[in-house]
């Protein structure tokens, strides 16, 4: 079975990337998708850690996270695609490439722009870094 993975943020981006995923899986019946999420290991320091343990922070990140892959499960389940979900920790564009490599996925499919405001600018860093780092194809959808 062939499977693309697909980065999702919650970003407009990222919902264009996975309509376009969703769409090449419905023509391809032997196709998957791996939707994942992915944040950076939370910084917490000084004053900041009387307010809120390291404990609490992973706890509403990963309730953050649920909630953004809640969507694009939604999407999927409505399509009747074969998918899974997972929540990725660390920088952001290596842990994604890393795991499209573990996966042996065929391709990954994202958006051209996240939520940041300067990703309206530009492509955005995190793709530009997945183009030169993942081992497979690479489709930005804007």
């Amino acid at each position: 079975m062939r499977k693309l993975l697909v980065p999702f943020d919650g970003s407009k981006s990222a919902l264009h990337a996975l309509q376009y995923a969703i769409k090449l899986a419905k023509q391809n019946k032997l196709m998957s998708i791996h939707v994942v999420h992915a944040h950076e290991e939370p910084v917490i320091y000084g004053e900041i850690e009387v307010y809120i343990s390291r404990e609490k922070m992973a706890d509403l990140q990963r309730q953050h996270s649920n909630d953004v892959l809640a969507i694009a499960e939604k999407l999927l389940e409505k399509a009747a695609v074969p998918h899974t979900k997972e929540i990725l920790i660390g920088p952001i564009a290596q842990v994604i490439a890393r795991r499209a490599h573990a996966l042996h996925c065929d391709s990954i499919v994202m958006g051209t722009r996240g939520l940041t405001a300067i990703g309206k600018l530009v492509i955005g860093s995190v793709a530009t870094k997945m183009v030169h780092l993942a081992n497979v194809p690479v489709t930005l959808v804007k």
